[in-house]
């Protein structure tokens, strides 16, 4: 567990203005038709893409950009929620609807999630710090686990 000191020295924005950021970096996605907004991970840092998941009670198809880096060809991502408590609901979607796709910059790819576990996860977890140092820190501003989320590939649909 993380000290009360370094729970101190990490700080979040104000929700409204995480709320906003999302709100605007989905839009600039959307305008640009994935022009920008979008870019891959480099060598201790994490790219973005659009992950689209199918609503749990709404059925309805819902877009959310997502932090990632590449695992062989696998997508890893944090349910992170903005660090905020609570799941994300692009999450939630994902656990009753598995199937689905992930947008990179340059392909969009079939994928099924699902939620790394044991040694996966710590490995996983690992690599997360190594591109922010600053991990534990934040999640431990949480009051759960933050799942690390696996986009494996599959074929696409016949």
């Amino acid at each position: 567990m993380v000290s009360d000191d370094r729970k101190r020295a990490v700080r979040l924005p104000p929700r409204w203005f995480v709320r906003l950021a999302w709100s605007t970096h989905r839009a600039i996605c959307r305008v640009s038709g994935g022009r920008f907004g979008l870019w891959r991970p480099k060598p201790g840092r994490w790219g973005t893409a659009r992950l689209t998941t199918i609503g749990r009670r709404s059925g309805r198809t819902h877009q959310v950009i997502i932090g990632y880096f590449e695992d062989g060809p696998s997508v890893v991502t944090l349910a992170m929620n903005g660090w905020a408590d609570g799941e994300p609901a692009w999450w939630l979607n994902l656990q009753a609807h598995p199937d689905t796709t992930v947008e990179l910059p340059s392909e969009t790819r079939p994928v099924r999630a699902r939620a790394a576990e044991g040694e996966e996860r710590s490995r996983l977890w690992s690599k997360w710090r190594e591109i922010d140092t600053q991990l534990d820190a934040y999640a431990s501003l949480r009051s759960t686990e933050t799942a690390v989320v696996i986009l494996d590939p599959r074929p696409e649909p016949s």
